[in-house]
């Protein structure tokens, strides 16, 4: 019985020594899942809103069920990537400077986990639309883009992507890219009623 024993150990130690070692070994490189994304594509938000714009045919806006100014508050979602953009509605009445801090605040509140805030000034005389774009950098930023827009007399819309997921922006990075051009997009074509 003993030398069986002797046996198996010398075994096992033998195979252990062959098998850790090998020239041929080479680490695997990190690895994300494939994201399709569609074609660019867009259609009309054109309602009874006091502003409209045109947004992707990939994308279901959601309305708000809420009352006086907030009834004109939408979510436009992403079901494919899980993402939403919060655009809120507010009439300008004496108070622009209050509405632009409050965006600030908004974006200031992502500052301990990003590793910058981009400002990007925003102009478009021809549909007096001006405004300033957010691009939030970091892993863990919760909204990764933001942006206010204002006719500077009665009109400001505030939006924030957001998804609906714990953030993992290095991952997410595609997507992000592919909404943020879907975003400029509907600043651009952004009017006011």
């Amino acid at each position: 019985m003993q030398k069986f024993g002797l046996y198996t150990i010398l075994i096992i130690s033998t195979f252990l020594v062959f098998s850790c070692g090998g020239e041929d070994y080479a680490p695997k490189p990190r690895a994300f899942f494939r994201i399709d994304l569609p074609a660019k594509s867009y259609q009309a938000f054109d309602t009874l809103y006091p502003y409209s714009f045109e947004y992707p045919k990939y994308a279901v806006i959601q309305r708000s069920k809420g009352l006086g100014e907030d009834r004109y508050w939408i979510n436009v979602n992403f079901p494919a990537y899980n993402a939403t953009i919060h655009i809120t509605y507010k009439p300008v009445k004496n108070n622009l400077d209050s509405l632009v801090g409050s965006a600030r605040k908004f974006v200031d509140k992502h500052i301990s986990k990003a590793t910058s805030i981009k400002e990007k000034a925003y102009e478009n005389p021809g549909n007096n639309v001006y405004g300033v774009v957010y691009n939030i950098k970091g892993n863990s930023v919760a909204s990764p883009y933001q942006f206010f827009v204002t006719d500077r007399e009665k009109h400001y819309v505030r939006g924030a992507l957001y998804f609906n997921m714990p953030p993992s922006n290095d991952s997410l990075a595609p997507v992000i890219e592919f909404i943020e051009k879907d975003i400029d997009y509907m600043i651009s074509t952004l009017k006011w009623k």
